[in-house]
């Protein structure tokens, strides 16, 4: 939810009353999008209205809080018939019974469902598999990884790796950013992502996970010494090492803005910043994440994928299913790799023509075709909200140099999830 920038509230409103208003016999779609991700996502309806033309979809755009807004509707008997999901959010949706369990359908319809697996990632299916139950299907992968400046890196000696299963160590990537650093013009790194999340990346690329297990967790992992070495590892970059700025260094430019601008030379992100980027004068280029002495062999990433999912009490669950079929397999998904702004959750679409054209100026384009392969989900709960804002106090102080990450303690955190 707080991976890209979303249309303003005062432009969401009149589309999400518009959207629950009168045409009783439209097909509801409710998504968050940037006003160009909005464009990808029409085009997909356009095409899918040419194939069933008995079909009407009326689009509903989000406010920057999808989640309440989805309760708010399905509390009120006017949910949407398809809605856009959310690797952390959804599993409180399905846990209300909000949520359509899928399998139903995808048995009735085995063909389909095994070519979806066969030309898909596992990983990114799994992520939506809750108590057994398939609660929607992925629709676009964005991980995180690093974008650099070819010519700084150039001019600064530093040739990053290409693949996750060839990464950086933590000492290499310290003396990149510390090659790449000079004081009062330029950063060696910045984040354009949430702090504490790409800490806990750093704190997995150590060996250790986030939580056990990562879907319908008993216990994070904040202690395991590995895991607390790699998140202290990101923090010191900004408050030990000064290669990266700290918050109060960012008050007047946002990390985009500063890796955008040149006064980064690299930039922590996924790909849904990467027509931002891809936009500019710069030469940029894609690396992965830094591995820690206990981590390994490759470098792994989060999810970071939205799904489709069908709302329970539709009284259209058959047209949500062939437009869900639709946007989720060979077609659409063609549709997302010629776009530029997603990347398609199937080989075929991530192996086509349209993709690599689409990202004709990276070279290291299996940044983004593996990356699934290497992606890690983070903790899908239904208790997400509370445990998240204990993660984000105790991680801040830790990024803002006030404690150490041994000190990081997840006894509330695991009480909460005991509960569930």
């Amino acid at each position: 939810m707080r991976r890209r920038a979303v249309l303003g509230a005062a432009l969401a409103l009149p589309l999400l009353s518009a959207g629950c208003a009168g045409d009783d016999d439209a097909l509801t779609f409710f998504f968050q999008a940037r006003p160009e991700e909005a464009r990808v996502r029409r085009t997909i309806i356009e095409e899918f209205r040419k194939r069933r033309p008995e079909i009407r979809i009326r689009t509903i755009v989000s406010g920057p809080d999808p989640l309440q807004q989805m309760l708010t509707y399905c509390a009120g008997g006017r949910c949407p018939d398809v809605l856009m999901a959310w690797e952390l959010l959804y599993a409180g949706l399905a846990e209300r019974g909000v949520l359509l369990d899928l399998r139903t359908l995808l048995d009735r319809d085995p063909g389909h469902a095994e070519a979806l697996r066969g030309d898909g990632f596992p990983v990114l299916y799994d992520t939506f598999t809750y108590q057994g139950g398939q609660y929607a299907l992925p629709e676009q992968w964005s991980g995180v990884f690093l974008y650099y400046n070819r010519e700084l890196c150039a001019r600064a000696g530093v040739r990053p790796p290409g693949r996750w299963d060839a990464p950086w160590t933590f000492d290499e990537f310290l003396d990149a950013t510390e090659a790449l650093t000079h004081r009062d013009e330029r950063w060696g790194f910045v984040d354009a992502w949430v702090p504490y999340f790409s800490a806990a990346c750093f704190g997995m690329n150590n060996g250790a996970p986030w939580f056990v297990p990562p879907v319908s967790p008993t216990r994070a992992n904040l202690a395991d010494p590995r895991f607390a070495a790699g998140f202290q590892f990101y923090a010191d970059l900004a408050v030990r090492h000064r290669v990266a700025p700290r918050p109060v260094d960012q008050q007047s430019m946002s990390a985009p803005d500063l890796f955008r601008n040149g006064r980064a030379a690299m930039a922590l992100g996924g790909h849904w910043l990467y027509s931002e980027f891809a936009g500019d004068d710069r030469d940029i280029d894609l690396t992965v994440l830094p591995v820690g002495p206990h981590g390994g062999p490759g470098a792994i990433t989060d999810v970071g994928c939205t799904g489709l999912a069908i709302a329970a009490d539709s009284p259209r669950i058959e047209q949500a299913w062939e437009f869900v079929k639709f946007a989720t397999g060979p077609e659409g998904q063609a549709i997302v790799a010629r776009s530029g702004l997603f990347v398609p959750v199937l080989r075929s679409a991530m192996a086509s023509p349209g993709f690599a054209e689409a990202h004709r100026d990276v070279e290291n384009l299996s940044v983004l075709t593996e990356g699934p392969n290497h992606s890690r989900p983070l903790p899908i709960t239904p208790a997400w909200g509370k445990v998240s804002a204990l993660l984000e106090r105790g991680g801040n102080r830790v990024l803002r140099g006030a404690a150490r990450a041994s000190s990081l303690d997840p006894a509330e955190i695991d009480e909460i999830l005991g509960q569930q």
